[in-house]
């Protein structure tokens, strides 16, 4: 099916289902791709692990952020 057959169809449609088709296609382009995130993921572990290698920022402990945590949340 062309896009020009596919406009046709979907001009046709009802204007609720017209609006639901819009909020999927709206959707489906503002999500990264899984290569996109993938991507992203990467730069910042290796951001992260410059800063750690060059002293700008100091390792926190998982027990210290999960004491932290939970003294925000009482």
């Amino acid at each position: 099916m062309n896009l020009q057959r596919i406009e046709d169809e979907a001009l046709h449609l009802p204007k609720e289902e017209r609006a639901l088709l819009i909020q999927k296609l709206v959707l489906s382009l503002e999500w990264p791709s899984r290569e996109e995130l993938r991507s992203g993921w990467v730069l910042e572990a290796r951001r992260r692990a410059q800063e750690l290698d060059d002293g700008s920022v100091q390792a926190v402990s998982s027990e210290d952020v999960m004491r932290k945590a939970r003294a925000l949340i009482k």
